[in-house]
């Protein structure tokens, strides 16, 4: 909603901490800077790029991820990682994700391939001059005072050797942007605690090789748990893939469990584990593994932020939030970029950075918070008669495909996806449901798709060629 006195009121220019320079960090860090704001992105690894950055260091000392937020490594990435989404629909609206020379110019790429993208985004916008790197958010909390601000406390990791070396500022707003998929969220099975064998969370699988020669036991039939299980059965004497049910069990997954009989082995829950090595399954049969890789998601976590309980998680629940980015008591100095899941990336945390950029401005009102608690209190049980878990609260697009849209034109006159996208979106979601092996570099495009992708890549690979200069200037300035 527009504020309906934008026009005699002047723009106000906040201070704002963003906190993360991953992909949802970056888009805020733009449209933040677009909008006047003064920016500071705190970032604690030695780069931007956030999961995308890989990182072959692990959480040794703790594989399985359960000990306390935060973990030590962020990266959750393994080797092999290849997009499941198509480049055409992975850019930023007017930054396209197209291929380079000399660079991975495949559809799916691989994950290094939207690292050096994200710098390239960085670099064209110049976001670098306000991303502090190795530092690392220790404590967001409200700072004293009659006027509601943030005191955000920081550790140099450069230089850091102790708590004394933390430093502490003051912020007109916050953006989280820390990203949800570095702590790993576990199941409970029995026996977990005795087991003998290795347990591991995907959070710390890298590459295949430690498992030469054994038996794995993979938890989870997600995109992940399929990539993993597909790249362990090279080197593994078994692998045991656990589904939920049969449900989970697509064509393409048929063709593979066939494929490789030999191999690859289905089975549906896990019962229990039993201390001399043996992992039961629900239908009683078991097998001796010397691994188990839980695939099994991760947990969304703010270990540095306290706002003495107006923001909580619950199952895999931020909030409460109004549209997934304020929380209503605190909205609009607190807010959250990046938060729900199968949407377009980036396009969907540009649309959400660019409604806080403004209404941070003035540019935008938000509604009450009675009108936003209200809201969300529809939105949970909206969610809760539709039968969709709490922990799905944040996947938008699992009941309503046309809430992205909707948003962007609702709170920032944000352009919608194309139509095409739409197509490609699905025709590859179909494609990799009928051939999960080779769905990233075999498909057949229609007409429309083909000829829309010839236009974008004419379009970007243009827009590419304007950019580079301005951003040369920039950057010489």
């Amino acid at each position: 909603m527009v504020s309906d006195d934008i026009k005699i009121k002047p723009l106000q220019r906040q201070k704002v901490c963003v906190i993360g320079a991953g992909m949802a960090g970056l888009a805020s860090a733009r449209e933040l800077r677009r909008e006047g704001h003064d920016v500071t992105v705190l970032e604690q690894s030695g780069d931007v790029g956030g999961q995308w950055r890989y990182d072959p260091r692990t959480d040794g000392d703790d594989p399985l991820g359960g000990a306390a937020a935060p973990v030590k490594v962020h990266s959750s990435m393994y080797a092999s990682l290849r997009l499941i989404s198509a480049r055409e629909n992975m850019g930023f609206t007017d930054f396209q994700f197209a291929p380079k020379d000399g660079r991975d110019g495949r559809r799916f790429p691989g994950h290094r391939e939207v690292y050096l993208y994200l710098k390239d985004f960085c670099a064209a916008f110049g976001l670098m001059a306000s991303v502090r790197l190795n530092t690392s958010v220790v404590r967001v909390a409200l700072a004293p005072g009659p006027t509601r601000r943030w005191t955000v406390r920081s550790v140099d990791l450069g230089k850091c050797h102790g708590a004394d070396e933390e430093e502490e500022e003051v912020f007109d707003a916050v953006v989280v942007a820390n990203g949800h998929y570095s702590q790993p969220r576990l199941p409970s099975i029995e026996g977990m605690e005795a087991w003998r064998g290795r347990q591991v969370h995907s959070h710390s699988y890298r590459v295949a090789e430690p498992f030469r020669g054994e038996v794995v036991v993979v938890v989870g039939c997600g995109e992940s748990g399929k990539d993993i299980a597909m790249e362990v059965r090279r080197v593994a004497k078994e692998v045991h893939l656990v589904a939920k049910s049969m449900e989970e069990v697509t064509q393409g997954l048929a063709k593979v469990l066939s494929k490789y009989s030999a191999s690859v082995h289905l089975q549906l829950h896990v019962e229990r584990l039993c201390e001399d090595g043996r992992v039961v399954f629900g239908d009683g049969s078991s097998v001796f593994a010397d691994t188990i890789i839980y695939c099994t998601g991760y947990n969304y976590t703010f270990p540095f932020l306290d706002t003495e309980g107006a923001v909580t998680v619950d199952d895999n629940r931020v909030g409460p939030l109004f549209e997934h980015v304020f929380p209503p008591s605190l909205a609009p100095s607190l807010s959250f970029i990046g938060i729900p899941i199968k949407v377009f990336a980036p396009w969907f945390f540009e649309a959400q950075a660019k409604w806080v950029a403004q209404v941070l401005s003035g540019k935008r009102t938000l509604p009450s918070e009675e009108e936003m608690m209200r809201s969300v209190e529809e939105y949970y049980h909206a969610r809760e008669m539709a039968g969709a878990p709490k922990k799905y609260t944040h996947d938008v697009s699992l009941f309503d495909t046309t809430y992205i849209d909707e948003f962007g034109s609702k709170y920032c006159d944000f352009p919608g996806v194309e139509k095409w996208r739409y197509e490609l979106l699905l025709s590859s979601f179909v494609n990799m449901l009928d051939n999960l092996e080779t769905f990233r570099d075999e498909y057949k495009d229609s007409d429309s798709i083909r000829n829309s992708v010839e236009e974008w890549h004419l379009s970007a690979q243009q827009a590419q060629a304007t950019a580079a200069p301005a951003a040369t200037k920039k950057q010489s300035q």
